[in-house]
């Protein structure tokens, strides 16, 4: 009988994912909500011949050492993959995979929703019914700022953005984007989009989105000396990377008024401490990261990252690769 290969989940995935990778291996998984510590990662990896990871874990030389020279793909359960270290990964053959395209509507749909919900103060609404504080209709209570009518700002206009910039349409919104490569013609006409330079943005737009990968120029590209150029009143949204955003900045901002509220699925770190500053102020609203949290996609994700993990241990093309 010949061997089955060997493979962890770093994390148990939807069963659309994990059946076919049981029908094909021996599989590992680990059985925990919490990612496994360092220690539990490079332990479980020895000798195993292919590895879904999720954005926690930290795919490095340390890593691939640990796991050894049987090991064939990391499949990552995830688009972004900043957590592997390509490069070390491509100096031992190791192929690397992620899961790109497939979240692109759903993560768009939790922009907008974000950015409603703040402009439109839900969760401040719904606590003061949940506390008491609703006595009666009242002139002056919750005022919020219209989204029909107003300027978005996209920071970056890959499918993502150009998926939040089709949903702005619905609500007659104009639309500005800042990105290193302009659209076609066609398509800032069919999204009646228009391409200018970030400090435009930063002066013009109520809502400012961020779509843009994290790199060396993007990290904290929303600064403290940007969000000060940011129109009076605006409202920040960010469903990209945590550390695109100075945080420390935007709870300042967020406290004097400067800033209208602030909608965000990502931060710096992941979660959150319970006493960070951002967490006590009532028009800032944080989420857990569940810009793909929907069941379609999700599974949809399982489903590309087996197949990419079982493609590279039969050594055929896989589905998503990640380019060196």
């Amino acid at each position: 009988m010949i061997d089955r290969p060997r493979v962890f989940l770093a994390r148990e995935i939807p069963a659309a994912g994990l059946d076919l990778i049981r029908g094909a291996s021996e599989v590992d998984v680990w059985p925990k909500d919490l990612p496994p510590s360092r220690d539990e990662l490079l332990a479980r990896v020895v000798g195993v011949d292919g590895v879904i990871t999720l954005l926690t874990d930290r795919v490095d030389d340390e890593l691939l050492d640990a796991a050894g020279p049987g090991l064939k793909v990391v499949s990552n359960y995830a688009v972004g993959y900043d957590n592997i270290d390509v490069p070390a990964c491509r100096r031992r053959d190791v192929r690397v995979g992620n899961t790109p395209g497939v979240l692109t509507e759903t993560t768009a749909d939790l922009a907008f929703a974000l950015l409603l919900a703040v402009a439109r103060r839900l969760p401040e609404a719904r606590d003061s019914v949940l506390d008491g504080r609703w006595k009666t209709w009242a002139p002056m209570s919750l005022l919020g700022k219209d989204v029909h009518g107003a300027t978005l700002g996209l920071v970056g206009f890959g499918r993502i953005g150009r998926e939040v910039a089709r949903r702005a349409l619905g609500f007659g919104m104009h639309t500005l984007y800042a990105s290193p490569h302009r659209a076609e013609a066609a398509t800032e006409a069919e999204l009646r989009a228009t391409h200018v330079p970030l400090e435009t943005i930063l002066r013009e737009a109520d809502f400012i989105s961020l779509h843009t990968v994290l790199s060396a120029e993007t990290r904290r590209l929303i600064d403290a000396a940007a969000i000060a150029r940011m129109k009076p009143g605006a409202i920040l949204i960010n469903t990209s990377r945590g550390p695109i955003v100075d945080q420390a900045a935007l709870a300042d901002a967020l406290r004097s008024g400067h800033l209208f509220g602030a909608g965000l699925d990502v931060t710096e770190p992941e979660p959150l401490p319970a006493d960070d500053p951002l967490l006590a102020l009532p028009n800032c609203l944080v989420v857990p990261h569940i810009g793909s949290a929907s069941e379609q996609t999700r599974d949809r994700m399982a489903e590309i990252a087996a197949k990419n993990l079982l493609a590279g241990l039969r050594g055929e093309p896989m589905p998503a690769e990640v380019s060196p």
